[in-house]
């Protein structure tokens, strides 16, 4: 009984460590679980909600959204849906995390590079679309992975499905985004110092384009840029962007989410 009632500690005290934001609404504690899909294997009436998950390339357990839906279980990994959370953050929060787990919220790279550091596990990549006028659209990706933080969490997609657009392959030739590293304002990785956009040079896309992403040249999928009222969500200026999604003019989305499915 002490041992599971100093477990149970631990897991508090992670929990309130992650942010300052963070709910406490945990569905399901279990050290065996390795992500939502095993969770919607297992327990297929599993609600959707807050689970304490431990894959295999974890070194310790950690709490997830877990959204179930009838095709699988999806881990949760980023969810934009308004402005109170601020994602124009450095190196070592998009590493580890920030965010209200049952709102809005970036799961954490180190955490997502966990997930999928088991080879013998493919990974499907999910992200879904709201837009002001009452349309979604989603874009899957087979075989996600990322590298580790040597490779600054170097971003690799498979084959695309969805009716939202390949932005990450891009809305026109030479800003592939497949294959890049992660960039914030303190870190780097776009591929281009500077970038040239016409005769407009930009020092690096994190300046021009708002929060932590894997840029290149700078791309045309960006999730992590600053949310944009309606009215003020059509333009030039950072956004939630799928640029294959809703041309010509860049399209800031009301809301935006990216989850994990393992196969």
């Amino acid at each position: 009984m002490k041992s599971l009632l100093g477990y149970c500690g631990l897991i508090l005290a992670f929990l309130l460590s992650f942010s300052e934001q963070t709910v406490v609404n945990i569905k399901h504690i279990s050290q065996t679980t390795t992500d939502c899909t095993q969770i919607k294997t297992r327990s297929p009436q599993a609600p959707s909600g807050v689970y304490i998950i431990q894959p295999v390339g974890a070194s310790s357990p950690f709490p997830v959204y877990c959204e179930m839906r009838p095709d699988g279980g999806w881990t949760v990994f980023q969810r934009r849906s308004g402005g109170e959370v601020s994602f124009n953050r450095k190196w070592e929060a998009y590493k580890s995390g920030f965010g209200d787990l049952s709102e809005d919220h970036w799961l954490g790279l180190e955490n997502v590079f966990s997930l999928t550091k088991d080879y013998s596990m493919k990974w499907t990549m999910r992200v879904d679309l709201w837009d002001y006028e009452g349309g979604t659209a989603f874009a899957e990706y087979k075989d996600f992975s990322l590298g580790n933080e040597k490779t600054a969490y170097t971003l690799s997609v498979g084959t695309y499905s969805g009716n939202a657009g390949d932005a990450i392959r891009g809305a026109y030739p030479g800003i592939d985004q497949n294959g890049y590293g992660f960039s914030t304002i303190d870190r780097d990785n776009d591929g281009c110092s500077p970038c040239i956009f016409g005769d407009i040079a930009v020092g690096q896309c994190t300046f021009s384009e708002g929060g932590g992403w894997w840029y290149s040249k700078c791309g045309s999928a960006s999730l992590n840029g600053d949310w944009h009222p309606s009215g003020d969500n059509i333009g030039f200026a950072s956004g939630i962007h799928w640029l294959t999604w809703k041309p010509p003019a860049p399209y800031s989305a009301k809301a935006s989410r990216m989850m994990l499915k393992s196969m």
